[in-house]
């Protein structure tokens, strides 16, 4: 499973999804967009020609300084990739092949470090939450997984152990060690329960 069975849980993974895809699409616009510039510099400029490509450069850096967040290290980056495409134009020696496979080049890197970043800290978050909700959906069929399932409630930071406890009617964390040791059917059941409620799926 990839999304929780409760709402809130459910929503607050569907804005890190979606924050993480618009950040993707925000790097993917931001790569094109650099290498079409450097495209079109790289090209040789004479006369007027080259005034109207300073000019369109001096655009682009603009308005990429008015991103959200990215602005200056975006505006930076598009004169360094539109530099480097009108050094080769002004010194004339070098192919439209290699200035393709340069431009080509930076526009990759600037897009993949970072929503790679980004990936790097999402994904491994996003995948172990999907292995413990699928093995804790699929053990809470059983009775011996629920007991599996209340022992790991038990076994989790002491403060969370008591903020169970004080969710609980007439319950400690002692009673609550106590009820698991004995096997009380009732007290597993609270324990798996409380479980399965941390990682937002809902009750077998």
């Amino acid at each position: 499973m990839f999304y929780a069975q409760s709402s809130s849980r459910r929503t607050r993974q569907m804005i890190v999804d979606g924050a993480v895809l618009l950040w993707a699409a925000l790097w993917a616009a931001v790569a094109v967009t650099a290498y079409r510039l450097a495209q079109l510099l790289a090209q040789p400029a004479k006369g007027a020609e080259g005034s109207g490509f300073s000019a369109e450069l001096t655009a682009a850096g603009a308005t990429a300084a008015r991103v959200p967040l990215v602005g200056g290290k975006l505006d930076a980056t598009l004169r360094t990739v539109a530099g480097a495409g009108d050094r080769f134009a002004t010194a004339g020696g070098g192919s439209q092949q290699a200035v393709d496979a340069l431009a080509a080049a930076g526009a990759v890197a600037l897009f993949v470090l970072p929503v790679g970043l980004a990936l790097a800290l999402w994904l491994p978050r996003r995948l172990r939450w999907t292995r413990q909700a699928s093995a804790a959906r699929d053990l809470a069929t059983s009775e011996d997984g629920r007991e599996l399932l209340a022992l790991r409630t038990l076994m989790r930071p002491l403060d969370e152990v008591a903020r169970t406890a004080t969710a609980l009617p007439d319950a400690t964390p002692g009673s609550l060690a106590e009820g698991w040791r004995n096997g009380d059917p009732e007290t597993l059941d609270m324990l798996a329960d409380a479980e399965l409620f941390r990682l937002g799926l809902r009750s077998a």
